[in-house]
C-alpha cells in the first residue's frame, strides 16, 4: 500500500481532467502495474480507429448491418449525410415546439385546461434513461410530474393508475417503442387506454408515440389521431437513446433543460475523442475495466454515487454496460462469454448495507465512486459547530474510499463540481464512449443484444403453449388434468414443468380450478370460465 504522499503524487500523475466540464477521473487507487498503459497503447489505437469509423457512419453493428449514431444526436453536424443531420435537427425543433404548446395550454387534454401529469410507457432503454434523468433533475414542482409503466406487471400499473386517480384526465401519455411490437410496452398501452376509456376519455387525445417510421405503433397513432408522433431511428439503440426524443421529450415536458444535457454530452464527446490515452477519460475508464477484470470481466463494478439524485444511475449503467458487454461470442464467432457486472446504490446508505462485505468479504469487485462537490443550493445548516450534513457525506465518502484502499480494494473516483443537466449529459456520454472503447478492446459487438431476443422468443413459446393448455381444458370443461397428463395429451411431455407452472399461474388468477395433491404430479387442474375486463 502506498503512503499518503505517494498516493498524492500518483493522483497528480494519473488523474484525467475535462476542464470545460470541471470533471476529474481519479485512478490513483487502482493498482494497475507500471507499464500497463504502454502495453495497452496498441489495442487502444485500434479502439480509437474503430470509434472514428463508427462516428463517420461505418456499419458498426455488423450483425444487424446498422450504423451506430448516438454521438450524432448531440452534434448533428457529425452525421454522415445531410438527410440524417436534418432528421436530428427537425426532432429538436419538434420537441421544443410541442413542449411549448403543452406548457402554455395550446395543446390541452380533452376536459381539462392543461396537462399536469406525464405517464411514460416503455421498457429497458425506453424507461431507464428517462427515469434516471427525472429523478436526477426534475425539481420539486415540475410543470408536469412523471410516472412510469416500465414493466408488464398489472399490479404495478394499477398502483400507478391509483396514484394518478382523477388526475388521469390531465395526464399526457408517451408510448415509447421503436418497433411498436414490444409486448411489455403494448400491454402497458392497452391498460392505460382502458383506464382512460373507463373515465369516458379518448385515449388518442392524451397520447403521443415515440417510435419508428411506419412501425405498428406509428400506424396505430396515425389511425387513432394521437396528439403527436416523434421519431426513433434504427441507428440509435435503446440503451443509447436517452439523448434522442426517447429521453429529451420527457425531460423537456418536466421542465428539465434538455439542450444543456445535449451540450454536456457534446463537450464530453470532444474530450473523449482525444487520441492521447492519459487525457481521454473514456479511454482511461475502459482501460481500468480491462485491468480490473483481466479483460474478461472477472470482477464486478460497484457504482457508489454520493448523491441522492444519482440513485438510479447504477440501474441505468446496468443496462448500458451489461447489455452491451455481456456477449457469448466475439466478432469472429468464438465463444468468449464476456461481461462486466454492475450494481450499486448510493453513499452513505451503502455504508450501512454492503460496504462491510466490500471491505472484508469476497474480493470480486472494484468501485467507481461519484463525488459531487456542491451539496445544495442555499445556505447550509450546521448540524454541529462548523459542520454540515454535506460535510458528513463528504467525510463518509473519503473514509470509505480510504478504508477500502487500506484493505487492498481497488477504486476510482469521478468528481464533478455540481449536478445539473449539463453534468448528467456528460456522465451519460462518458460511459457510452467507455463502453464502445472496451468492446473494441475485447473484440465484441457492443450494439446488438441476441440474449434479449432469445428471451423474447422463449417467452413467446411459453405463451403459445399456454394457449394450447387453455384450449385443451376448454374443450373438456369437466375434466381435471394433472400437469403430466396434460403434457402427454398435448404431445410435449418434455414441457411438463412449464405446463405445471402455467397451470399454477392460471389457477392463482381464477382462470383454472385447482385441487392440490400430495406432490405436484398429483395436483389436478380444470377449466374455469373467465370474464375479462374491457
Amino acid at each position: 500500500m502506498l503512503s499518503a504522499l505517494d498516493l498524492w503524487d500518483r493522483y497528480q500523475k494519473t488523474s484525467c481532467r475535462v476542464l470545460p466540464l470541471g470533471l476529474t477521473l481519479d485512478i490513483s487507487r487502482m493498482r494497475f502495474p507500471t507499464g500497463f498503459f504502454a502495453r495497452m497503447a496498441e489495442p487502444m489505437e485500434s479502439a480509437f480507429a474503430a470509434m472514428t469509423e463508427l462516428e463517420a457512419g461505418a456499419i458498426a453493428n455488423p450483425d444487424e448491418e446498422r450504423m451506430v449514431g448516438h454521438y450524432w444526436l448531440r452534434n448533428p453536424a457529425l452525421a454522415p449525410t445531410e438527410e440524417l443531420r436534418q432528421l436530428i435537427t427537425d426532432s429538436h425543433h419538434q420537441i421544443a415546439d410541442f413542449t411549448a404548446n403543452i406548457h402554455d395550454g395550446q395543446i390541452k387534454p380533452e376536459r381539462e385546461d392543461r396537462f399536469t401529469r406525464l405517464l411514460i410507457i416503455g421498457i429497458g432503454g425506453s424507461a431507464l434513461g428517462p427515469q434516471f434523468v427525472s429523478d436526477a433533475l426534475a425539481n420539486a414542482r415540475p410543470p408536469m410530474q412523471a410516472f412510469f409503466f416500465d414493466n408488464t406487471d398489472p399490479d404495478g400499473m394499477r398502483r400507478v393508475l391509483e396514484t394518478l386517480g382523477d388526475d388521469l384526465a390531465s395526464t399526457l401519455t408517451l408510448v415509447v417503442s421503436k418497433s411498436g411490437g414490444t409486448k411489455e410496452t403494448r400491454n402497458g398501452m392497452l391498460i392505460a387506454k382502458s383506464a382512460y376509456r373507463a373515465r369516458g376519455l379518448d385515449f388518442g387525445r392524451h397520447a403521443v408515440a415515440i417510435t419508428g417510421t411506419e412501425s405498428e405503433l406509428d400506424r396505430l397513432a396515425t389511425a387513432e389521431n394521437w396528439l403527436a408522433r416523434f421519431p426513433m431511428w434504427d441507428w440509435v439503440g435503446g440503451r443509447t437513446s436517452e439523448l434522442s426524443a426517447v429521453g429529451l421529450l420527457p425531460a423537456a415536458l418536466q421542465g428539465i433543460d434538455w439542450r444543456e444535457m445535449l451540450e454536456g454530452a457534446r463537450l464530453m464527446d470532444e474530450a473523449t475523442r482525444v487520441p492521447e490515452i492519459s487525457q481521454n477519460p473514456a479511454a482511461v475508464l475502459a482501460l481500468m475495466w480491462h485491468y480490473a477484470g483481466d479483460g474478461a470481466g472477472k470482477k464486478d463494478m460497484v457504482v457508489l454515487p454520493y448523491k441522492d439524485r444519482l440513485l438510479l444511475f447504477s440501474r441505468y449503467l446496468q443496462q448500458l454496460i451489461m447489455e452491451s458487454i455481456g456477449k457469448e461470442r466475439n466478432l469472429f464467432g468464438e465463444v468468449v462469454n464476456q461481461g462486466l457486472s454492475v450494481y450499486g446504490n448510493k453513499g452513505s446508505t451503502d455504508q450501512h448495507a454492503y460496504v462491510q462485505q466490500l471491505r472484508e468479504g469476497i474480493h470480486n469487485f472494484f468501485v467507481t465512486f461519484i463525488q459531487v462537490l456542491k451539496d445544495e443550493e442555499g445556505d447550509p445548516l450546521e448540524v454541529e459547530p462548523g459542520t454540515t450534513a454535506g460535510d458528513y457525506l463528504n467525510g463518509f465518502f473519503l473514509g470509505t474510499r480510504q478504508a477500502l484502499y487500506e484493505n487492498g480494494r481497488d477504486s476510482m473516483t469521478i468528481t464533478i463540481p455540481h449536478l445539473d443537466a449539463r453534468m448528467v449529459g456528460a456522465l451519460i456520454a462518458l460511459f457510452e464512449r467507455a463502453v464502445g472503447f472496451y468492446a473494441s478492446l475485447v473484440g465484441i459487438n457492443a450494439y446488438h443484444q441476441p440474449g434479449v431476443e432469445a428471451g423474447k422468443k422463449a417467452a413467446t413459446a411459453v405463451l403459445e403453449l399456454q394457449a394450447r393448455v387453455l384450449s385443451a381444458m376448454e374443450a373438456a370443461p369437466t375434466t381435471l388434468y394433472s400437469a403430466p397428463d396434460l403434457a402427454r395429451e398435448l404431445g410435449c411431455p418434455e414441457s411438463v414443468e412449464t405446463i405445471y407452472r402455467i397451470l399454477g399461474h392460471l389457477a392463482a388468477n381464477g382462470r383454472a380450478v385447482y385441487h392440490p395433491g400430495p406432490d405436484p404430479t398429483l395436483s389436478l387442474f380444470g377449466f374455469a370460465p373467465t370474464t375479462y375486463s374491457q
